[in-house]
């Protein structure tokens, strides 16, 4: 059969050309124009200065990934920035009718292009980051006419008709989107991608139920590992290692996943993980925080994001525009009287900008390359709804903008792969969802641990309520990646759990994740039972169950745990209940859910989940008015949206109020193993 092969140039290919010559040449006029020290002859001096800047990126590429080859991404990124300054300097100092004066104009010239370029593309009304992979989206599209050889597989080979390997799988998971919201943005017209799948009948929409905790780190570790056991909340304190364990901190996250890895993870033959927390067992890692002590990943694959003239200058001139719309949003809700909401200052505008422009705009990057290399599974987190949904609030404007940018990167990545050597599906799956709610501190006037070091009548320690630490991961892996302490711990670097190493035993350890509260006795080396704690501290659970944010607190009794409320109790393990049922409102698997969460090994001497009020609404123990950890609300009702020609068999599903559902994150990853076993990509199971 003949093969078919992409023309060497296209019209696409000149026009896409000609755009990205026309913008560079505006970039750099206004930028010359700015700048005392750089002077030119005519206006063709700029449009030959910004052709030089483009064919010194596609000259300096080749060469500085094989310089990168040996290194990591800082090396690539010391590389890049270098080749983007030498190329600016070559122009502005070599061409005839140019002039500059010194390295500082050169610097300032680069600085200026970019942001007028970024605010060019801001005011045409192209608001994703295609910019960002430009030219491996212009070969997408070059190669997207041609048609494809029929693989042996019986799928369909790549754009060039050449590999004929099966179809690859890319698995995005989308943090802390509920089901539900995915419904309210596909409504709103918000993830055009995903409607347009779902339209056309291509994908199919379902839910899934993440179990107690729902917690990034459970779920996630669920999806890629196919376990969730090691993990009981978002930090805990573990009696055997004697110390908290913090999940988005590299060293611990590295220690989860050696106790919970069989090296058979979902991304083991041949995977690729990007800016997941745990690995899946992938051969190639690319941001990902178990693996932060091995490097960020191989530096020749971030060259293209660091090297391409003006990108990774855009994308920090996009950080600090996002950081002034997060301060200008925040202001906002307060003015019009928003409620419930919490305090949106500090370090939070930064980290949701770095969140939702730079690494974003990496992630869309290390992405397409991999597509474009063929690799057989890519899996990738996108935290950037999760962040902003947890401050604004899980259907606030911002947060829905947020999935708005995500379904355009889907989509992004979508086109490029029309053009990669081998076909690929994709699978869009969230690891729980959030509700919305006042804190427990702005519901009871105190937060969640000195509440409860009040009913021991014991001294609350300074700062013992602890901030959000979930949006400090991405930096902590960066910083973890790049600096080693002394002793080789490998410590938390930066955000409210850098001193969990604190030495010392308090009599009490009070953790809040989300709505789902648990209180360790640090002092003992076993699980207080239910007998023990009220003869020590009598007022402790009757206080805790009496609060308005407080719906029931689990204890161990003499048969097993038991979810004590305020008019009744449920035994967990017999299901017999006392007085008024204090599960009532919390769904058809709230017993099953905290019966096993309960039982783990590094469980909560007690444990805690928060009233549920109109709507669903929830308290979280922690300063977030968007949470997710326990139950209520839509958080424990996570989406899946999957090819339609790879079916979830009923067998499979479990009632839960009224739906047919798959249970657990181990579920949804048995099931991700079983579809990529069928599509020839691993061995069955």
């Amino acid at each position: 059969m003949r093969r078919h092969r992409p023309p060497l140039v296209t019209v696409a290919d000149v026009r896409g050309a000609l755009w990205s010559l026309v913008s560079t040449a505006a970039g750099l006029g206004v930028a010359i124009a700015v700048v005392d020290g750089v002077r030119v002859a005519s206006p063709w001096d700029v449009l030959l200065a910004a052709l030089v800047v483009g064919l010194g990126d596609a000259l300096l590429r080749a060469p500085l990934r094989r310089l990168a080859r040996g290194g990591g991404a800082v090396v690539a990124l010391l590389l890049g920035l270098a080749a983007q300054v030498a190329v600016v300097w070559a122009a502005l100092t070599f061409l005839p009718g140019v002039t500059s004066g010194s390295w500082a104009d050169v610097l300032a010239v680069l600085l200026v292009a970019a942001l007028v370029m970024a605010c060019g593309h801001w005011v045409v009304g192209a608001r994703d980051n295609a910019y960002v992979v430009g030219d491996l989206l212009r070969r997408a599209r070059r190669r997207a006419g041609l048609p494809r050889r029929v693989a042996r597989d019986g799928g369909e080979a790549g754009g060039d008709g050449v590999d004929d390997r099966p179809p690859g799988v890319l698995v995005v998971m989308l943090d802390g989107v509920a089901r539900p919201t995915l419904d309210h943005a596909l409504e709103a017209g918000l993830v055009p991608t995903m409607e347009r799948w779902l339209g056309s009948g291509s994908h199919r929409l379902e839910s899934w139920w993440a179990r107690v905790p729902c917690t990034t780190p459970a779920s996630t570790l669920g999806l890629l590992h196919g376990t969730t056991d090691a993990v009981p909340a978002f930090r805990w304190w573990s009696r055997r290692l004697g110390r908290l364990v913090v999940t988005n901190r590299p060293a611990d996250a590295a220690e989860v996943e050696r106790s919970a890895s069989d090296g058979r993870g979902l991304l083991a033959d041949g995977g690729v993980a990007v800016s997941t927390m745990f690995s899946g067992d992938a051969p190639t890692s690319l941001l990902v925080m178990s693996r932060a002590t091995e490097g960020l990943g191989p530096g020749q694959l971030f060259v293209r994001f660091f090297s391409s003239p003006f990108v990774l200058v855009r994308a920090v001139a996009g950080t600090v525009g996002e950081a002034l719309k997060e301060v200008y949003q925040g202001w906002q809700q307060v003015v019009r009287g928003v409620r419930p909401r919490v305090a949106r200052r500090g370090w939070y505008p930064v980290l949701r900008a770095v969140t939702n422009v730079l690494l974003r705009d990496l992630n869309t990057s290390l992405v397409a390359e991999q597509l474009v290399r063929g690799a057989p599974v890519v899996c990738v987190d996108l935290v950037d709804y999760d962040e902003i949904a947890h401050h604004a609030g899980p259907l606030r404007p911002e947060a829905l903008r947020a999935l708005e940018g995500l379904d355009r990167v889907v989509g992004l990545w979508e086109e490029i792969a029309r053009g990669a050597p081998r076909r690929y599906r994709t699978v869009v799956v969230s690891d729980h969802g959030q509700s919305l709610g006042a804190t427990f501190e702005q519901v009871v006037g105190r937060s969640f641990a000195d509440e409860v070091h009040r009913l021991m009548a014991i001294p609350a320690p300074a700062q013992a309520g602890r901030a959000d630490g979930e949006a400090w991961g991405p930096a902590n892996t960066a910083l973890h990646a790049l600096r080693r302490d002394d002793d080789g711990d490998g410590r938390l670097l930066v955000g409210p759990d850098r001193d969990t190493g604190r030495t010392g035993l308090p009599e009490v350890e009070v953790i809040g994740s989300g709505n789902l509260g648990m209180v360790w006795f640090r002092r003992e080396p076993r699980r207080l039972s239910a007998a023990e704690v009220e003869a020590r501290w009598p007022a402790l659970v009757p206080g805790l169950v009496e609060s308005p944010a407080v719906g029931f607190v689990v204890v161990h009794g003499a048969q097993g745990p038991v979810a004590r409320g305020r008019l009744g109790s449920h035994d967990l393990a017999t299901g017999r209940v006392t007085g008024r049922d204090p599960l009532v409102g919390y769904g058809s698997r709230a017993r099953a859910d905290l019966l096993r969460v309960a039982g783990l090994e590094d469980a909560g001497d007690l444990v805690v989940v928060s009233s549920i009020g109109p709507m669903g609404r929830v308290h979280a123990f922690e300063g977030l008015v968007g949470s997710h950890g326990g139950l209520g609300g839509a958080q424990s009702e996570a989406l899946l949206l999957h090819p339609a020609d790879l079916v979830v068999p009923d067998d499979e599903r479990e009632d839960v109020d009224g739906a047919r559902v798959l249970v657990g994150a181990e579920a949804v990853h048995r099931r991700l193993v079983a579809w990529l076993a069928a599509l020839g990509l691993r061995e069955a199971s």
